[in-house]
């Protein structure tokens, strides 16, 4: 049987989520998990496949992945108790045999979460506004041999118990995009540059790259790949240790509140 998982993870000492021969990732803890679950012997038999790849300090609420195995009812009651604290499924899906985190996945979300607040949010929410629709992201991304047109969907600035962060839903994202949105709109908070910069930045190439803001403020808040997802119980280990992480950081605080909070199914 095929198994979607909704998965979440505080990305500070995961090198990536994408698997690597020696570094911490999270497809390497989830695949060692489910060996030791006897879930199956080989991932690529298995077709273990992720929605997507996140850097290395960036978080997830709403990552997809998937496998096949022989024993779902273990991979669905047991798989939260062998996964490490700062990585767990809040739902699963059985899905066709032939479901594809990545291909299948319709929209992608990201949060970004600033570490400080603007000078003038209302210029940021209006800027927000103008990455809507088809452009060419050049300035906001390391686009390397990738098409550099991508569509957005919805962008907006919010606040979340008293931080600022920008919510971006896209077809797909190029690598950096979304922190680089963030900094740009951070510029523009804080009056470094007008809200009609924006427009310009997505009609040339700019002299001047502009840089990704950290990594610790984005969360990949939801992958759309028009499923329905029976939640699942979060380990105590993982709660304890979003309660250790809050008690020492304040923008972990605010990270870790939202990623302790399952989503909706």
């Amino acid at each position: 049987m095929r198994l979607a998982f909704r998965v979440s993870y505080i990305g500070t000492r995961f090198f990536g989520s994408q698997m690597q021969a020696v570094q911490r990732t999270v497809e390497g803890e989830f695949i060692a998990a489910c060996q030791r679950l006897d879930l199956f012997s080989d991932f690529r038999k298995a077709g273990f496949l992720s929605a997507g790849r996140t850097d290395r300090g960036v978080h997830a609420r709403g990552q997809v992945i998937a496998f096949s195995t022989e024993y779902p009812d273990r991979a669905t009651t047991a798989l939260n108790n062998q996964l490490p604290p700062d990585c767990w499924c809040t739902g699963f899906a059985k899905v066709q045999d032939g479901f594809h985190p990545r291909y299948d996945a319709k929209s992608r979300t990201y949060r970004y979460y600033f570490a400080a607040p603007p000078k003038d949010p209302a210029a940021m929410v209006r800027a927000a506004g103008r990455f809507v629709g088809s452009h060419n992201f050049t300035n906001f991304a390391r686009v390397q041999d990738k098409n550099p047109y991508r569509t957005v969907r919805s962008a907006a600035v919010g606040e979340d118990s008293g931080f600022f962060y920008l919510e971006v839903t896209a077809d797909s994202f190029l690598w950096h995009q979304v922190r680089c949105m963030a900094t740009a709109l951070f510029q523009i908070g804080n009056g470094e540059a007008g809200e009609e910069w924006i427009a310009e930045l997505l009609g040339k190439e700019a002299a001047k790259a502009i840089p990704p803001a950290p990594a610790e403020g984005l969360i990949l808040w939801d992958t759309n790949c028009g499923i329905s997802f029976t939640p699942m119980d979060q380990d105590k280990r993982s709660t304890a240790y979003l309660d250790h992480l809050r008690r020492h950081h304040a923008l972990m605080d605010r990270v870790c509140g939202v990623l302790g909070t399952s989503p909706a199914p």
